[in-house]
């Protein structure tokens, strides 16, 4: 399982490609006055079009891409699966006792989630703690080969995971994980806790609602909960949550089960992956500032 330096370089005949197909890009109409409310707005889809087309520089931001984070890949055998080559950033601190993090990105993200919080986690402080980060993309993320056999689950995702940081030395290490990284980090934490994984964190917490009636337990920390955090923020909490599952959970649905037909649009269309996960990015992110370059 010997390490491979990676270098994205994208060839020109792509580029050339994917520019001749948004020149041919045909967009929808749209509702009068619907805004956000049936998805990602046309002026909004349209502004970004425009952006790629004649505005973006692939080249300028691959360069510092490769500047910023050094990348990997290496063929992981996985049980039952055969060999994958996986795509990763591997990026030590100066910090002799900085402590290996394996850092897990979910959908619709990428290793690219690393980026900004890379130089922090890294670096050498007296106030907090330091990492030798390891951000690898999911097997068909990214560069890293996808999985065309079906049953692979989260045992095979926290396998590759530990396989991964095991074949880089680390022994021991924590895991962070968002989304589906949460999924994939908790089996970690589950199957080589103790041995292997020593803590996890995730920014992705998941749990069933309390029975008041058979644990009295659970209904008294329901209510610690309700108090400390107040009403009306609890109350939001809950109509936020209605909203997502009568109107934010449809694309789940389509991708957990008819993935291969929606994949022929995703991987044909450039414009059509723009707007599924451009959506998903403006609804998940609490008015994170995003610039047309991070949208495009």
């Amino acid at each position: 399982m010997a390490e491979t330096p990676f270098t994205i370089s994208v060839p020109d005949e792509e580029l050339a490609r994917l520019r001749a197909k948004l020149e041919l890009t045909t967009l929808p109409n749209e509702v009068e006055g619907a805004g956000w409310d049936y998805g990602a707005p046309l002026s909004d889809i349209r502004r970004l079009v425009g952006k790629w087309k004649n505005g973006y520089d692939w080249r300028k931001h691959e360069a510092a891409l490769n500047a910023e984070l050094p990348q990997f890949t290496r063929d992981i055998a996985i049980d039952g699966f055969g060999s994958l080559n996986i795509h990763y950033v591997h990026k030590k601190s100066d910090c002799p006792d900085a402590i290996p993090l394996l850092f897990v990105h979910g959908w619709p993200g990428s290793f690219i989630e690393v980026r900004k919080i890379l130089p922090l986690l890294t670096e050498t402080s007296p106030e907090h703690p330091s990492f030798h980060v390891v951000a690898f993309s999911l097997p068909g993320y990214g560069f890293s080969e996808p999985v065309l056999k079906p049953g692979f689950h989260g045992p095979q995702y926290a396998e590759l995971g530990n396989k991964l940081m095991l074949s880089l030395g680390y022994n021991e290490y924590v895991a962070q994980g968002g989304d589906w990284g949460y999924l994939i980090t908790r089996k970690i934490a589950e199957i080589y806790g103790g041995k292997h994984a020593k803590a996890w964190h995730t920014n992705f917490p998941i749990a069933s609602p309390p029975s008041p009636v058979w644990n009295p337990l659970s209904f008294l920390g329901l209510i610690t909960t309700m108090y400390l955090s107040g009403p009306s923020q609890e109350k939001a909490n809950l109509e936020r949550a209605k909203w997502f599952r009568e109107n934010g959970s449809g694309y789940s649905a389509e991708q957990g089960t008819c993935p291969q037909t929606l994949g022929y649009s995703l991987a044909d269309s450039p414009v059509g992956l723009l707007s599924w996960i451009y959506e998903k990015l403006h609804v998940w992110t609490d008015n994170y500032p995003w610039t047309d370059d991070e949208g495009s």
